[in-house]
């Protein structure tokens, strides 16, 4: 399980894509959990309270538990913004033992803002988006991640070679073609 953190912009949902697809082409099992997708559906109900923003990440983990338990190497990418949330989810991964990798997703909110491909930064600083983290809403990025990105100072393709390397640490051995033993 491979968590990617960061701030909107930083370049997770592209990365937890490009994983998955490179994973897949390895003849491992991947999904990609992302928090845009969950907030049009199995999230739609919640907001941006900071109690929203905890239900919504433990609905996430409980569905990557779910993946990551039947085998699939699971990459979540949301922002999370608290770390006591994401600590907490490393905990129950170590407790259910799942492989488990905070990735820190990292870009200075300027790039994030440059990069804004929804508009949302422009929304938020105009008013529009209330508690939009990173602006008027805190994000607490991990002291320890398994992995920092600068994906403002690397490619795309860069950095997803080294989420990959950890990815393929972190995976249980891909099945073997062939009989199995009965």
């Amino acid at each position: 399980m491979l968590w990617l953190t960061g701030l909107s912009g930083s370049g997770k949902s592209t990365l937890a894509l490009r994983l998955e697809r490179q994973l897949l082409e390895k003849g491992r099992l991947a999904a990609v959990i992302d928090g845009d997708v969950l907030r049009t559906g199995l999230t739609r109900d919640l907001g941006f309270s900071a109690a929203d923003r905890r239900e919504n990440v433990r609905r996430a983990a409980e569905a990557a538990f779910l993946l990551a338990d039947a085998g699939v190497v699971t990459i979540a990418a949301l922002i999370s913004p608290f770390r006591a949330d994401r600590a907490d989810i490393a905990a129950r991964a170590r407790a259910r033992r799942i492989p488990f990798a905070e990735i820190y997703v990292a870009a200075p909110l300027a790039a994030c803002e440059q990069r804004d491909p929804k508009g949302l930064y422009r929304r938020a600083r105009a008013g529009l988006l209330p508690l939009f983290t990173g602006i008027d809403s805190p994000y607490e990025a991990p002291r320890r991640p398994r992995l920092t990105l600068r994906t403002d100072r690397e490619s795309v393709a860069a950095s997803a070679r080294k989420l990959l390397r950890v990815a393929l640490l972190l995976a249980r051995p891909a099945p073997r073609p062939g009989p199995r033993n009965a």
